[in-house]
């Protein structure tokens, strides 16, 4: 670990370092309705739509009571459809206020609405998780991948997870595009805010300018 890799980390972490489910409001733990809540937010923020978008639509969606997969199932598509559009989901409302019952009911009739049990099934194979996850309507192998890199915290085998997408930060920050080696330049628990400040980098030119300027 060099010096300027060390400043670069801690330049991104302090700017863009804020994880999507923190902005999201949602205080992950490993219990059933945060994990369920990022679920919905991996799905959201997949889409061909702005971050910002998909994290303010996430929190609309909670505020109006679909936090767990039964209030989701049993809300009315009109319902979710209305939750999206407070979000500013309009694109994309119609078809993923029908995915996201269809998931929560899959959810529970086939992994009792627990994501937990999810994670158990793949018994610590990170490969094997990342199929189950995409057994949901509407989360494909980037929507797993969202959630693999905010889970690592609290998911010890998953850590450490950095994808693609935050690899291509890396290179663009100039810090090594290895997901071993990235890990071994913060503490465990603060992987998830990386991997969150290298896909802002990836995705905005301007966010990598700003972290370069500050080293």
């Amino acid at each position: 670990m060099t010096d300027k890799e060390k400043e670069t980390v801690r330049a991104l972490l302090r700017a863009h370092g804020t994880t999507f489910a923190e902005e999201a409001g949602i205080r992950l733990e490993d219990t059933p309705q945060p994990l369920y809540r990022l679920l919905v937010l991996a799905m959201l923020l997949s889409a061909r739509i702005r971050a910002s978008v998909a994290v303010e639509t996430a929190r609309a969606l909670a505020d109006a009571g679909m936090k767990d997969p039964r209030r989701m199932s049993s809300a009315t598509w009109q319902q979710r459809v209305d939750a999206l559009g407070e979000g500013g989901y309009r694109r994309y409302d119609e078809r993923t206020s029908t995915q996201l019952g269809k998931g929560a009911e899959l959810l529970l009739e086939q992994y009792g609405g627990d994501v937990r049990r999810m994670r158990k099934e793949a018994d610590g194979d990170v490969g094997r998780l990342k199929e189950v996850l995409q057994e949901i309507p509407g989360v494909g192998p980037t929507g797993a991948d969202i959630f693999l890199r905010e889970v690592q915290g609290i998911w010890p085998e998953v850590h450490p997870y950095f994808d693609a997408k935050t690899l291509q930060g890396a290179e663009r920050l100039g810090l090594p595009a290895d997901p071993g080696r990235l890990a071994g330049l913060v503490k465990r628990g603060e992987a998830p805010a990386l991997a969150a400040g290298l896909v802002r980098a990836a995705l905005d030119k301007e966010v990598a300018d700003d972290v370069r300027a500050a080293v």
